[in-house]
């Protein structure tokens, strides 16, 4: 296997960053469940995380709005499926195509990818002591 970090495609999709293998891990998050790439809205371009994110460009990533949560940001990084923010969300951690588990610690970090409400922002924040 490839471990070289470098851009990749995906499903078809090209997943930009420290991608270490063809199921989305990258330098920074790479567990076994670490298996899905994020669309940043500012750049509409699929990284597995923020620091690669913010690695690679120039500018501050922008959160997606609670209303564009119908829109196709989440991949799969085993089967390439794309989610609605939505569907993801409401996935109890679990790819609703091919049933690969995602890291529930991502939820930890919504708020680096998604605006969050000002109650779920503070259960995280506290979830996180």
């Amino acid at each position: 296997m490839d471990t070289t970090p470098h851009d990749r495609t995906i499903g078809g999709l090209l997943v930009k960053g420290k991608v270490i293998d063809n199921q989305t891990r990258c330098s920074h998050w790479h567990s076994d469940l670490d298996i899905i790439a994020i669309k940043f809205k500012c750049c509409d371009t699929y990284y597995p995380c923020y620091s690669c994110h913010a690695e690679d460009v120039d500018h501050e990533a922008t959160t997606w709005e609670i209303v564009e949560r119908d829109q196709k940001a989440i991949l799969c990084g085993v089967c390439g499926n794309e989610l609605t923010i939505n569907e993801y969300m409401g996935s109890n951690n679990i790819c609703p195509n091919c049933q690969s588990l995602f890291n529930p610690n991502c939820k930890k970090h919504y708020d680096l990818y998604f605006t969050m409400d000002s109650l779920t922002t503070e259960a995280q924040r506290n979830s996180k002591q």
